[in-house]
């Protein structure tokens, strides 16, 4: 195991600050501790450490998102790969807390136990199709936040019966524009939104749902021109549409800094641990440290190379922990 490797190449140094009197721990103690540590406990540990961490303010954008440990997969022992569910703040750029999807089960389970774990009160949450059940609308609602909710075809009419609105003469004129360009692509995003919808809440009863929208994205690559529009609902107003688009855009960010940092930086999808609770107790500690290293501003470079400059350099280690 790395972590042994690490250990016993700094084994002097680690004394130091530990006061270690039996040397570093062998490949197998650690993997037996990873195993047996408790997740759930772990991760809200993990939680009450963040909300010390972060600046928790009103308005922030909380993106709820899932990813697969793909190398946790265990087929001798029948056991599935392990998913978890991540909570990214967009104004602290950190996790602010995740929860282990249960076996034979899926993110609908998970995401009201990280959510119970936070305080969201005052802030937007923004979760994608799977998580857009009333149960979770209400919670949301019942601990002082908003949701901007992704729909799809799994939620009886109401998909139907917003796209129907959208695509007919009732429909709004468009509220908001943006055009990027990079890398030799052109999108063009528009965006519609109302509030009028009385309608709607006569035939779904949604807690705090007050406005529905539609965000068209037409891209330009190549002189291949394609168009795809999707549906949220929302419990905001559609008096600010500008802030429904920017929460939408937003909800991408946990993709973008998150996952695909765990990736790049941390080689997550690599990791082959299975044992006992390790793989997701590994998780919480890739989490831990990606919070550490994007809290320290000092090194102009990005995760990986502080990563790598806090293995190498002793001092910078000490300063991404906060101890100099």
């Amino acid at each position: 195991m790395a972590i042994e490797k690490f250990g016993k190449a700094k084994e002097s140094w680690f004394t130091e600050q530990l006061g270690l009197e039996n040397g570093i721990p062998s490949h197998d103690t650690l993997g037996a501790v990873f195993a047996a540590i408790d997740t759930e406990q772990f991760s809200q540990c993990f939680s009450n450490w963040v909300a010390d961490l972060a600046d928790l303010v009103e308005e922030d954008i909380i993106a709820m998102d899932g990813k697969c440990l793909r190398r946790s997969i265990d087929k001798a022992s029948n056991k599935s790969a392990i998913y978890m569910v991540s909570a990214w703040s967009r104004k602290n750029s950190l996790v602010l807390g995740q929860a282990k999807v249960d076996d034979k089960s899926n993110e609908i389970t998970a995401i009201p136990k990280l959510l119970s774990r936070l305080d969201i009160a005052g802030a937007l949450i923004t979760i994608d199709a799977m998580g857009c059940q009333k149960k979770i609308a209400k919670q949301i609602i019942d601990q002082g936040g908003d949701y901007v909710l992704s729909l799809k075809g799994n939620h009886g009419t109401l998909h139907e019966d917003v796209k129907a609105y959208f695509t007919s003469a009732l429909s709004p004129e468009i509220a908001t524009k943006t055009v990027n360009g990079e890398h030799g692509r052109i999108e063009t995003r528009s965006v519609r939104v109302t509030d009028e919808i009385e309608w709607l809440k006569k035939e779904h009863s949604w807690s705090g749902l007050k406005s529905i929208i539609a965000v068209t994205a037409t891209r330009e690559v190549d002189e291949k021109i394609t168009e795809e529009t999707r549906y949220f609902i929302s419990s905001l107003s559609a008096n600010d549409p500008n802030k429904l688009e920017h929460a939408v855009r937003a909800h991408w960010a946990i993709e973008n800094n998150l996952h695909w940092v765990l990736d790049l930086a941390f080689d997550e999808d690599s990791n082959r641990t299975r044992k006992g609770y390790s793989a997701s107790n590994l998780a919480v500690i890739r989490h831990m440290a990606l919070n550490l290293i994007k809290a320290e501003e000092t090194a102009k470079v990005g995760v990986k190379t502080k990563r790598m400059m806090a293995g190498w350099d002793n001092d910078y280690l000490l300063k991404i922990l906060g101890v100099i």
